[in-house]
């Protein structure tokens, strides 16, 4: 029996190496073609870098100083800290007015939430575009507020999970204290939130930080691009594309997501085993 558990191990072990070179071989390739002059990226793509080949920095500096890369990683910045912060706060917020409050209109709001985590974007984003046009929400920090209306479900089924698991008594006792119903939430709730905060706040950066399609419909391009529109613009007339700066583009856009990631990863298990609580 053990040495079948031991085999079937060592076999697991295997297998989930083998997947994992294949998901982490792509980086990989852009990592080592990000160094390589443009010639050679297309004729000479899984060929390490030489003397012959190797371009140093300069695909960096291109995609820095020609297509101005930091700045469109500053609004990206800004963009995903702001909305991940209104997200956060506002849905979890509303998941505990849901959970506590026990009426048609609190349920009927939790099947919206729900409901609106499997309507595409697609069916929307033509009506989205003009209607942010004409409220003036193409700016970054107007952005917040669309991407707080794609990602409250989500965010608010994964926090009513969490808040159901949390005893009444301790709300009941800081109401007795004197507590306000936002004081008990800001005191007493959120912090025992945490878990459930830091795994929405990592999906959510996720998927907001590498978001192309909504930024490109909402912002004024002339102005604001984010990191995704930047690489895009790489592409040149007739098809042309500048690869060694696309190469050096996905790795500063790669690089942020993968340390926030790793720095972020045990509580990602933590806050969903978390909010896993059948109400």
């Amino acid at each position: 029996m053990k040495k079948e558990r031991s085999a079937l191990s060592t076999a697991g072990t295997g297998i989930f190496t083998i997947v994992g070179i294949v998901y982490i071989l792509p980086i990989l390739i852009v990592l080592m073609n990000s160094f390589k002059k443009k010639v050679y990226i297309n004729k000479q793509p899984f060929q390490l870098p030489d003397g012959k080949t190797m371009a140093g920095l300069e695909n960096y500096m291109t995609a820095i100083d020609k297509y101005n890369l930091l700045s469109a990683v500053g609004w990206t910045v800004f963009i995903t800290v702001g909305s991940v912060l209104v997200i956060l706060v506002c849905t979890s917020m509303c998941a505990w007015y849901i959970t506590r409050v026990n009426s048609k209109f609190t349920k009927l709001l939790y099947l919206f939430c729900v409901f609106s985590m499997v309507v595409p974007f697609q069916m929307v984003m033509f009506t989205l575009s003009q209607t942010a046009d004409t409220l003036h929400l193409n700016m970054p920090w107007n952005i917040w507020v669309i991407y707080l209306g794609f990602g409250a479900g989500l965010a608010v089924f994964m926090f009513c999970g969490f808040v159901k698991s949390i005893p009444l008594e301790i709300e009941e006792a800081a109401m007795i204290d004197g507590c306000t119903p936002l004081r008990t939430f800001f005191s007493v709730v959120l912090p025992i939130m945490k878990p459930t905060y830091i795994s929405v706040g990592i999906l959510e950066t996720m998927w907001i930080w590498n978001d192309f399609l909504l930024p490109y419909l909402v912002l004024d391009l002339n102005k604001y691009k984010t990191i995704s529109i930047a690489i895009q613009y790489m592409k040149g007339s007739y098809g042309r594309v500048d690869m060694g700066a696309v190469m050096a583009a996905l790795i500063l856009a790669v690089i942020p997501v993968v340390i926030f990631y790793l720095a972020c990863q045990k509580h990602i298990i933590k806050g969903v085993a978390a909010g896993a609580v059948k109400g």
